[in-house]
């Protein structure tokens, strides 16, 4: 048995049980704070357009100028090896990781919203510290400000959407953080291919200022929203939950749902020790095994590597400058559509299919991928004719391959991780999740040109097998958890073949809600 997991009856066995209705405010507000995901898109998508313009290289990077554009013997894997070059990248994937921990306890003592606003306010510190950069120096700090914002929007908007959704709706709107992030990568992509055209070399400062936009769309839709009605009673403001839970949930009954908030926040302040207990509890052992695994495998996919080094993957390829800018910006815009594929059917299939099945062809067009560049530039690394059509093969197949982890990976790489842990620990299992999603961002940013450089096409093959191994990860140890309310999610480990040993079986059975054991997804 491979899986163990459910497929919910959505409270059709008993139709009074949370009862609620999708309204017009609870859609609003998860829209406004799923916007938090635009600083990290944008900040994806615009760090590898500015290090493929030759006035920002010239001016911060020479030595990589001089062998992108002036020595053309270079061989094409190696050209844009620079440890500076990707730490410029990567630093702020270090802060984020720094910050996330932080934001943890900030989140949790003020709240998802507070979190939020200083997520904006350092993001947009960072842009404004980039824009007006005249020494590398400059430039690493404002990436660290940068990720510090990162570090705080990530940390509290999934929660956040997880806690706000009803039930039923949490999948689809969990994926709006993740359709915030593809939408800034395309606007990142877009800017990029703009600014690199205008005269006198200043465009980089446009792109790197540009995210100044999103960080004030954060800042300032955090001080419309409301907190979510689960923090509110955390942190003792009961009276205030209530009346938000009935305007989200636009009835007057709240009392099931209200209740079970209440129990589990009163469960959690006897936690005194929330990090211990999600460490070392056996009971918490599935919430932090697919807290650490699920981040981790997300980025050993190598999507990164294809979305913040797109324009220096395809110039490698042997495209001029503005083209690769160009192919760069159709990856994005394939990355936005088809995360709209994961918005309509996550709450409908569930999230173990859409994981399976992304993951099994982002295999085969990664070594597709691989294949073809291997063909065409073998392990020297030259290659003095590449006609259209391969060019445009080798696109078909990054973009396929994109479009996969749009609608799988992605979004559900920070969905589940967000909806699977108790109140008392959630925070801290959040924390966990943005870090090991950190750690890993700046572990391939920082070594991805120095093993494109070492492995050649090789390198695509690397990716692919971690996609092969995560997709049976999947298949054996990720439950199904569409339609199961966040407080009742304890259910899914006692159902699961595997996990179920973990849970404590003294521990008292939750109120029936509907649920059916499940026949196997896959």
């Amino acid at each position: 048995m491979a899986g163990g997991n459910f497929i919910p009856g959505g409270g059709g066995d008993n139709p009074d049980e949370y009862p609620g209705k999708l309204t017009l405010y609870v859609a609003m507000t998860c829209i406004m704070a799923a916007m938090g995901g635009l600083i990290f898109g944008y900040d994806i998508g615009i760090s590898g357009g500015v290090t493929s313009m030759d006035p920002f290289l010239k001016r911060f990077f020479m030595s990589v100028y001089q062998k992108e554009a002036l020595n053309t013997s270079t061989n094409q894997y190696c050209k844009f090896d620079s440890q500076l070059l990707t730490l410029f990248t990567s630093s702020l994937y270090v802060a984020a990781l720094f910050a996330s921990i932080v934001a943890s306890h900030v989140s949790k003592k003020r709240g998802r919203k507070v979190t939020m606003a200083l997520g904006g306010l350092f993001f947009l510190i960072g842009a404004v510290l980039n824009a007006a950069a005249i020494h590398i120096s400059m430039l690493i700090l404002g990436r660290i400000l940068l990720g510090i914002g990162v570090g705080f929007a990530n940390q509290s908007v999934p929660i956040y959407l997880s806690e706000v959704a009803p039930y039923k709706y949490r999948g689809t709107f969990n994926v709006l953080f993740q359709m915030a992030i593809t939408i800034g990568i395309l606007i990142a992509n877009l800017v990029n291919f703009g600014t690199s055209k205008i005269s006198g070399g200043w465009g980089w400062r446009v792109s790197l200022g540009g995210a100044a936009v999103p960080a004030l769309v954060i800042l300032v839709s955090s001080m419309f929203l409301s907190d979510s009605p689960s923090s509110l009673i955390d942190r003792g403001k009961k009276e205030e939950a209530e009346q938000l839970l009935k305007k989200i949930r636009g009835v007057d009954n709240v009392n099931a749902e209200f209740n079970d908030l209440v129990m589990a926040s009163e469960a959690s302040k006897k936690v005194e020790r929330p990090w211990n207990n999600l460490l070392f509890v056996r009971k918490y052992r599935p919430q932090l095994v697919l807290s650490i695994l699920i981040p981790s495998l997300q980025q050993l996919t190598g999507i990164n590597v294809v979305m913040f080094y797109a324009p220096v993957l395809f110039q490698t390829l042997g495209f001029k400058s503005n083209a690769s800018l160009m192919s760069a910006a159709i990856t994005g815009g394939v990355n936005v559509g088809a995360t709209f594929i994961s918005v309509f059917c996550t709450d409908k299939f569930g999230r173990r299919i859409l994981f399976f099945w992304g993951g099994i062809f982002m295999c085969i067009f990664q070594t597709a991928v691989a294949a073809l560049i291997g063909a065409k530039f073998g392990t020297t690394g030259n290659a003095t004719d590449l006609p259209l059509w391969f060019a445009a093969l080798v696109v078909v197949c990054i973009c396929v391959f994109v479009a996969n982890f749009a609608y799988s990976w992605g979004p559900l790489g920070w969905l589940v991780p967000s909806e699977i842990s108790p109140l008392e620990v959630r925070s801290a299992a959040q924390c966990v999740t943005v870090s090991m999603n950190m750690f890993f961002t700046f572990g391939v940013a920082q070594i991805f040109l120095k093993m494109l450089c070492g492995l050649k096409f090789g390198l695509f093959i690397f990716f692919a097998a971690f996609v092969l191994v995560m997709t049976v990860f999947v298949y054996l140890y990720v439950p199904e958890t569409k339609n199961i309310p966040i407080e009742e999610m304890s259910q899914v480990w006692r159902e699961h073949w595997y996990w179920k040993k973990f849970v404590d079986d003294a521990e008292p059975q939750p109120r029936e809600n509907g649920l059916k054991p499940a026949k196997e997804i896959v």
